[in-house]
C-alpha cells in the first residue's frame, strides 16, 4: 500500500461515520439533476468497504445509517424549497425537515449494511469484502428500497437506478428496485478493482492474505458472476413488442404549461390571469379532435353540481362553459381540480385531489381520485397537535385531502384507455396501473412548482422508470415544468423546459405488450433478491 492508501485507511478506520456521511453526499450526484453517476459508483464502492471493515454490527449499522443521512440530506434538498411557500412557517424550518426525514430514511441503508455485513461475519474468516459479500449487498439494498416504497406509506423517491438505469432492459424484469441492485453490483466491481489485495482476520486484525493466487482467483470468480448479473441488465431487450420506439396511436394530445408559479396558483386576485394563460395555449390550432391535458388543480373552480352555493365563485356550468369555449366540438380535456366531501349538514369536511374528464357539450366524464397523498402536503398527520404548535400543512387549506381507491383506467372513448397517476404517485414502482384493466398510457398531471430547482427532474426520471417497467407511454403535464411526452421504452420524445410556457401538439406513443414487470409487480424484484441472497450465501457455504 502507498503513503496515500495507509493515510486514507487510517481515517476510515478512525471516522468511519464522518467518511459515510461525505460519501453518502456524494453518492447524491448521481441523481438529477447533476447525473453524476460514475461518482455514486464510486461513493458506494467506498460505503461498501468501510461496512465491510466495520468490526461490530453495530459499527456496520451506524456507518450505513451515516451514509444514508448523507445519501437522502442532498438528494431531497428539494424538499427545503417547499417550506418557503408557506407563510406560517420559516424558511429555515424546510432544511429541519430534510435532515430529520433523512434521519429516518438513513435506517434502511443501515439495514442493508448491517445484513451484508452478518452475511460477511457468519463465514470464512475473510474481512474483506468477498463475492458474497457483494451479492449480498445487493440483494439486501432491494429489499429495504423496496420496504422504503410502502413503510409508513412509503416514500419512494430517488431509487438507486435512476442514476444510471433508464436504459437497462432489466427493469422490464424486475422492475425498480430489482434493477437497483445492478448499480450496487456495479459498485462492487469497481471495489474490487480498487482493493488489490485481499484480507484474513487474525489475532492482530486484518492483516493481507500473502496468497497472489488466492488473490487472483477470489477476483476472477467475483468478476465472473457480477459480469454476468450486469450482462442480464444490457442484453435484456430494452422494450417489448415488435413496434418502434417512435411509432405513434394516432391520437392526438395538447399538453398545455402555463408557467403558473407556486406563489400565484392560490391567490384568488391572480386566478383570472391564471386562467387566461391556460386559455391562450389551449385554443384550437385546427378543426381535428384533440385530448387536452391540464396540469394538477389547474383550475380553482368547482366543476360539480351538489354543493352549498357558499362554496362557489361561479356556478359549475359558467366554469365548465369557460373550457368548452377553447374546445374543438369532439374535444375531451383532462384537468386537476378540487372535489369537495360534505357531512350531512353540508359543511366541507374534506376534499379530492381529482382529474375530471369535461366534454366538449360541458359534460363530465369519469374522475379520478389521488390514492398517494403527500403527508404534511396534502393532509396533516396528527392535525389537532400539529396544528396547535404551528404546523400547517404546505398546501393552503383548512381541510384534508381524503385518498381515492387505487389505479384506475378511465375510459375516453376514441381518445383510448388512460391510466391517471397525479403528481407524487408516479414515483411508486409497480403501483401505477390497474392491472385488470390495462391502459393505452399513463397521464400524470403534476404541480413540481414547489419542487425547487432538483425535484422536477427528478421527478422526470421517475416517470422514465414507469414508462420502461410497465411498457406504457407516460405524458406529463405540469404548471411550470418539466412537461413531456415519454414513449414506452423510456425515450422522452418532446419536453417544455422549467419556467416556460408552451404547448406540446403531438400524438400519444404506441404501447408495448405488457413486460414481466407489468405483469406480475414487485413479486419479481423480491424474488430476484432472494435469488441473489441464495446465491450470496452458496458462494459463502463454499468458502467456508
Amino acid at each position: 500500500m502507498t503513503a496515500t492508501s495507509h493515510r486514507i485507511a487510517a481515517f476510515a478506520d478512525r471516522w468511519p461515520k464522518l467518511l459515510a456521511l461525505l460519501l453518502g453526499a456524494v453518492s447524491a450526484t448521481g441523481f438529477a439533476p447533476l447525473n453524476l453517476w460514475p461518482l455514486t459508483l464510486l461513493a458506494f464502492a467506498g460505503w461498501m468497504m468501510l461496512v465491510a471493515r466495520s468490526p461490530r454490527g453495530r459499527g456496520s449499522f451506524g456507518v450505513g445509517w451515516a451514509f444514508g443521512v448523507g445519501h437522502f440530506t442532498i438528494g431531497l434538498n428539494w424538499i427545503a424549497t417547499a417550506f418557503t411557500y408557506q407563510a406560517a412557517m420559516p424558511a429555515w424550518l424546510g432544511w429541519v425537515a430534510v435532515v430529520l426525514l433523512s434521519l429516518y430514511l438513513a435506517v434502511y441503508p443501515a439495514l442493508a449494511a448491517l445484513s451484508a455485513w452478518l452475511i460477511r461475519r457468519f463465514g470464512p474468516p475473510q474481512a474483506g469484502p468477498t463475492l458474497s459479500y457483494v451479492l449480498a449487498f445487493a440483494a439486501f439494498w432491494t429489499l429495504t428500497e423496496w420496504l422504503r416504497s410502502w413503510i409508513f406509506t412509503g416514500f419512494a423517491w430517488n431509487p438507486l437506478v435512476a442514476t444510471i438505469g433508464d436504459y437497462f432492459g432489466m427493469l422490464r424484469l424486475v422492475g425498480t428496485y430489482g434493477a437497483s441492485a445492478t448499480v450496487i453490483l456495479a459498485s462492487g466491481y469497481v471495489l474490487w478493482l480498487l482493493q488489490p489485495k485481499s484480507y484474513n482476520r487474525g489475532k492482530e486484525g486484518l492483516r493481507p492474505d500473502p496468497s497472489p493466487r488466492s488473490q487472483l482467483m477470489q477476483q476472477l470468480a467475483a468478476g465472473a458472476v457480477i459480469a454476468c448479473f450486469l450482462g442480464l441488465t444490457f442484453l435484456l431487450p430494452n422494450r417489448t413488442g415488435s413496434q418502434s420506439a417512435t411509432a405513434k396511436q394516432g391520437v392526438p394530445i395538447t399538453v398545455v404549461q402555463p408557467n403558473v408559479g407556486q406563489q400565484d396558483k392560490w391567490e384568488g386576485s391572480k386566478a383570472d390571469a391564471n386562467f387566461a394563460k391556460l386559455a391562450r395555449l389551449t385554443f384550437p390550432k385546427d378543426d381535428t379532435p384533440r385530448l387536452i391535458l391540464w396540469p394538477e388543480a389547474a383550475v380553482p373552480d368547482y366543476l360539480e353540481t351538489g354543493y352549498p352555493a357558499v362554496y362557489y365563485d361561479r356556478s359549475p356550468a359558467a366554469a365548465r362553459g369557460r373550457l368548452t369555449d377553447l374546445m374543438n366540438p369532439d374535444d375531451v380535456m383532462l384537468l386537476g381540480a378540487l372535489k369537495l366531501e360534505l357531512d350531512k349538514s353540508g359543511e366541507a369536511v374534506g376534499a379530492r385531489n381529482a382529474v375530471m374528464t369535461v366534454h366538449a357539450d360541458g359534460s363530465l366524464g369519469p374522475r379520478y381520485d389521488k390514492s398517494h397523498l403527500v403527508p404534511y402536503g396534502e393532509y396533516l398527520p396528527m392535525r389537532p397537535v400539529l396544528s396547535a404548535i404551528g404546523l400547517s400543512r404546505l398546501a393552503p387549506g383548512d381541510i384534508d385531502f381524503w385518498p381515492g381507491p387505487g389505479p384506475h383506467t378511465l375510459d375516453l372513448g376514441r381518445f383510448g384507455k388512460a391510466g391517471l397517476q397525479i403528481c407524487y404517485e408516479i414515483i411508486f414502482s409497480g403501483q401505477v396501473v390497474d392491472r385488470a384493466h390495462r391502459p393505452d398510457f399513463i397521464f400524470n398531471p403534476s404541480n413540481d412548482a414547489w419542487f425547487g430547482g432538483w425535484g422536477p427532474p427528478q421527478h422526470l426520471a421517475q416517470a422514465r422508470l414507469r414508462a420502461i417497467e410497465e411498457g406504457l407511454p407516460v405524458v406529463r403535464a405540469t404548471p411550470t415544468g418539466i412537461s413531456a411526452v415519454i414513449d414506452a421504452d423510456g425515450t422522452i420524445l418532446e419536453s417544455l423546459p422549467m419556467h416556460q410556457a408552451g404547448r406540446i401538439d403531438t400524438v400519444i406513443p404506441r404501447a408495448h405488450r405488457p413486460t414481466p414487470f407489468a405483469r406480475y409487480g414487485n413479486l419479481l424484484p423480491v424474488a430476484f433478491a432472494l435469488l441473489l441472497l441464495a446465491v450470496a450465501i452458496a458462494f459463502r457455504r463454499r468458502g467456508r
